[in-house]
């Protein structure tokens, strides 16, 4: 089985991480199973009872303890005891606000290279512009949690003058990061799942049978209520064709792109790729494969999901799917930043066909 990809939410009490997560749920498919492992102060979990009866198929909590230090050595076990017990699509880790995120990260790092059972998908912090005390100086911490922060959701900005939003971002920027973290606003606590979660087998199966209804699968990219979140996310489409599928994509071509995109650029770029040669994910290993796919000759059909500069492949059953496509890639792009790759992207070095790009036929769209 490949492994369970894992986003990590983090935040100052208060801060809404709760509520991205619970509003996350809608955005998901009715068969798909999340899982939440939380740690928290205290021996009341009134948060994971709110989470248990909004449809998350496991919990498991860490109490008493900050999940980046003393209660480390537990993490292992509370994430195989979800595995077994769950079998989760999905794991999301929602820290205390105290927790040092490249700790865990570094764990969760680890553990996936040490079982094969999960991988690290993103690290997630959420700041509350109406009581911000997040990043309030240019410490050597501040930097730290900026650093091995992979994307900063700025909640509750809705409730404060502009000028006291300018001043968060302010203080943010101080940190003379090389790359500055991407940072988005969220819509009343709701970030568009597509930025906070990667693609999965079961996330690409559900985007292909509901490929036929090209309204609903709009609306579906841009949050269920349909509005695009202007001037926070430029989204590129970019589809390769070739007849019968009779040659797969270049991954050669394919992987100087992932390794080129800087993060404070694109957010994230999901695929369906079909190719010949099994591709290689960031780590240096080779595609994992899923349950309903077996490795072989001829062309095999990948999950390509990139976030934050890492990205991994798995390979996944050869669906019946319509046309002739051989790449299918969703683009997530910073604002002003998507105009700039769509060139990029459109002139053929970076996408193309294995063996050159005769009667290949690539589209980018602007989605939105």
């Amino acid at each position: 089985m490949p492994p369970i990809p894992i986003t990590i939410i983090t935040g100052f009490l208060g801060s809404g991480k709760t509520t991205l997560i619970l509003n996350l749920i809608p955005q998901l498919p009715s068969n798909y199973k999340l899982a939440l492992l939380k740690n928290e102060f205290g021996d009341l979990a009134i948060d994971s009872q709110l989470a248990t009866s909004s449809s998350i198929s496991g919990v498991q909590e860490l109490l008493n303890g900050c999940i980046c230090c003393n209660l480390v050595g537990q993490l292992g076990e509370a994430l195989e005891t979800l595995k077994n017990d769950v079998n989760p699509d999905r794991i999301i880790i929602e820290t205390s606000g105290s927790a040092f995120p490249a700790t865990l990260a570094m764990e969760v790092n680890r553990l996936g290279a040490e079982t094969g059972n999960f991988t690290l998908d993103g690290v997630v912090s959420i700041i509350d512009v109406e009581n911000w005390t997040g990043y309030k100086d240019t410490s050597v911490t501040a930097k730290l949690q900026a650093k091995y922060t992979d994307l900063i959701v700025l909640n509750k900005w809705e409730h404060v003058p502009e000028r006291t939003l300018d001043d968060c971002i302010d203080r943010i920027l101080d940190l003379e990061l090389d790359i500055q973290t991407p940072r988005v606003k969220s819509r009343k606590g709701k970030v568009d799942m597509g930025l906070v979660l990667g693609l999965d087998a079961k996330l690409a199966r559900r985007d292909a049978e509901r490929e036929a209804d090209a309204e609903e699968e709009h609306k579906h990219d841009h949050g269920d209520d349909g509005h695009h979140q202007e001037a926070e996310v430029e989204v590129l489409s970019v589809t390769l064709q070739i007849p019968g599928r009779s040659r797969g994509v270049d991954l050669d071509k394919l992987e100087e792109m992932l390794f080129q995109a800087p993060k404070d650029e694109l957010y994230r770029i999901k695929a369906v790729v079909y190719a010949s040669a099994i591709p290689t994910s960031s780590s240096g290993d080779k595609a994992a494969y899923s349950g309903d796919a077996a490795p072989g000759e001829g062309l095999k059909r990948y999950i390509l999901n990139w976030a934050f500069g890492r990205w991994t492949y798995t390979a996944v059953s050869l669906v019946e799917e319509k046309g002739d496509h051989v790449l299918k890639m969703t683009i997530m792009a910073a604002p002003y930043e998507s105009a700039k790759w769509k060139k990029r992207v459109e002139s053929g070095d970076l996408v193309k066909l294995e063996g050159g790009d005769t009667d290949g036929i690539l589209t980018v769209e602007t989605v939105s």
